[in-house]
């Protein structure tokens, strides 16, 4: 009698009836295979299909989710691999320093090239006179405001000079009997000089606000614009300087790529600089009419105010001021109090 050959492992495994395995044992089968090997195989992404005994193909490894429970495909695990979008700040950053390398380069190049007298600028006449009167304006306004700024300070000196004196001639008329009379006539001029005075300054601060306001505010606003037009300016010189020497070369398949690529970027380039070249006219023609009509009322201010003051007339520099809606602070109106210092 032979002795009995023993099990191997394919003998242990049920079949049904019509010789293939049962589902419930293939499904171990494959979990018992995907915890034995490495994780790096990636086996959460891959299903083991048997055949039966009958067939003469070997076990397939598909891929595909690996089932679980409930029908549900697993987490996938194995080598983390970056995506592009946590890849494309990085390259977009790049990008955004290399274009703004070439830009300047090319900027800084037409800049040299203006100085030397070598490259070629454009230039709108028109435009240009205004932009230039405009500056020169503003350093004369700036010196009227320094100079009325001197004048609101000398002013100030002498009205609080002037309440002293009214104060001293005050405090003599009651000590001296004799000159009474004469020492209270010079404290009420000096009274009357220091409250005109301090009218007078009110009138004079109105009027320095005022041109503040519109050289340090309005007119910089529209210089920041002129700014703005003459780096559009450069840029647009500056490519289309490059579309004019590409034009000039040879073209053939690797010069027309170029040329094609810069006539974009002139465009663009082209487009900005008439944007801001209308930008700036429109504001310019604004800030003349902002100019004229600031200006008009803050003179005949100014002149009636001096005048009235220098001609003793009260009633008119009080009139001046309410013409122009301008109200005297009181001194020590803006102090604290005590209480709030506390």
């Amino acid at each position: 009698m032979a002795q009995e050959s023993p099990k191997n492992s394919a003998a242990e495994i049920p079949v049904t009836s019509n010789g293939q395995l049962e589902d419930s044992h293939e499904h171990s089968f494959n979990r018992d295979l995907k915890h034995s090997l490495p994780v790096e195989l990636g086996l959460s992404e891959t299903k083991i299909t048997s055949h039966g005994f009958d067939s003469t193909k070997e076990g397939v490894i598909e891929p595909g989710p690996f089932p679980g429970k409930g029908g549900r495909a697993q987490q996938k695990s194995g080598p983390v691999v970056l995506a592009d979008e946590v890849k494309n700040p990085a390259m977009e950053k790049l990008e955004l320093v290399r274009r703004w390398s070439l830009n300047t380069y090319k900027c800084t190049r037409q800049i040299i090239s203006e100085k030397l007298g070598r490259g070629s600028r454009t230039v709108d006449l028109e435009l240009e006179a205004q932009i230039d009167i405009l500056r020169d304006n503003k350093k004369k306004y700036e010196n009227i405001l320094r100079l009325a700024q001197t004048l609101s300070t000398q002013l100030f000196q002498m009205v609080h000079t002037q309440r002293q004196l009214g104060d001293a001639f005050a405090d003599l008329s009651l000590k001296s009997l004799e000159l009474h009379e004469e020492f209270g006539y010079n404290a009420d001029t000096q009274k009357l000089l220091a409250k005109n005075g301090e009218t007078l300054l009110g009138a004079i601060n109105f009027f320095i606000a005022s041109v503040n306001t519109l050289v340090n505010k309005t007119i910089e606003d529209t210089l920041l614009t002129v700014k703005q037009y003459e780096s559009a300016r450069i840029e647009y010189d500056a490519y289309r300087t490059d579309l004019e020497e590409l034009n000039l070369g040879p073209r053939d398949a690797n010069t027309l790529p170029k040329i094609e690529q810069s006539q974009q970027l002139f465009q663009v380039h082209k487009e900005k600089y008439d944007k801001m070249r209308n930008d700036v006219s429109i504001k310019l023609k604004f800030l003349e009419e902002n100019k004229v009509k600031v200006l008009h009322n803050q003179l005949v201010l100014f002149h009636n105010a001096i005048a009235a003051y220098f001609a003793g007339n009260q009633k008119q520099l009080e009139q001046t001021l309410k013409q122009f809606h301008i109200k005297l602070k009181t001194p020590g109106a803006d102090a604290p109090s005590w209480l709030e210092e506390q």
